[in-house]
Order: C-alpha cells, then sequence, then structure tokens
C-alpha cells in the first residue's frame, strides 16, 4: 500500500513537472506569435488582449494535458510519452489556428493582441486557442 502510494506520488511529480514545462512552451508560443515581450506587456502595461489569449492558451494546455493524464495507458512511460506528444500537438495545433485566424481577418493579429485598447480581436482570439486545445482533447478520448 506504501509503494502504491509513493509510486502515485512520484508519477504526479513527474506529470507536474510536464505539464508545467508544456505550459512554459505555450507561455513562449504566445510570446513568439505576438510582437514584444508578454512580461512586459502583461505584467507592466497590464494589456488585458495579450493576457486573455495567454490564459486561454495556458488553460487549453492545461487541459490537454489533463486529458491525456486522465486517459493516459496503465504503463506511466507510454502514459507521459502520450502527453508530451499530445501537449506538442496542441502547441502546434494553436499556433495554426492563429496563424489562420490572421489571414482570415484584417489588420495583423498580433499587432491587435498587443494594443493598450481592448479589443473584441482578443476575445476570438482567446476561443480560438481554447477550441483547438478543445479539438486536441477529444482526440486523445
Amino acid at each position: 500500500m506504501l509503494e502504491d502510494l509513493l509510486n502515485g506520488a512520484w508519477q504526479s511529480l513527474v506529470f507536474g513537472v510536464v505539464g508545467v514545462g508544456l505550459m512554459a512552451a505555450g507561455f513562449g508560443l504566445v510570446d513568439m506569435l505576438t510582437p514584444g515581450r508578454l512580461r512586459e506587456l502583461i505584467w507592466v502595461r497590464r494589456n488585458g488582449n495579450a493576457a486573455l489569449l495567454l490564459a486561454a492558451n495556458q488553460l487549453g494546455i492545461a487541459g490537454i494535458v489533463f486529458t491525456a493524464i486522465l486517459t493516459s495507458y496503465s504503463d506511466f512511460t507510454k502514459g507521459l510519452a502520450s502527453t508530451v506528444v499530445f501537449g506538442l500537438v496542441g502547441l502546434a495545433i494553436m499556433a495554426l489556428a492563429f496563424f489562420v485566424l490572421d489571414l482570415l481577418t484584417p489588420g495583423k493579429l498580433g499587432e491587435i493582441i498587443c494594443s493598450d485598447e481592448p479589443h473584441p480581436a482578443a476575445r476570438v482570439s482567446a476561443a480560438t486557442h481554447f477550441g483547438a486545445a478543445l479539438i486536441v482533447c477529444a482526440c486523445i478520448a
């Protein structure tokens, strides 16, 4: 019983580290997609557009990691590998969705997101990011 508890705690720690790593990669992705530095935009300039997009990205990645863990294989190594793979696939699909939305709409989406003035495009972009993550979640299950 104690061995099962320790094994579960170890696996939780490993999955947690992988999940946080994927969320950090999501931060890097949004930082790459938008001009300027997210740290400056969100924490210094208090830019709501950028914060909304990043929040949707982080929740989307967390949803993918959650789904991958919940449906993971009984084999820890395979479950961990599927979490990493689906997390990276999710990031790629979110980036693709951002680029497609940018092509379909007027202006440059990255510049709109970085604008200090609240813009409805930020909500659409956030929904697109989260929607892309939900598609990956459905593919996992």
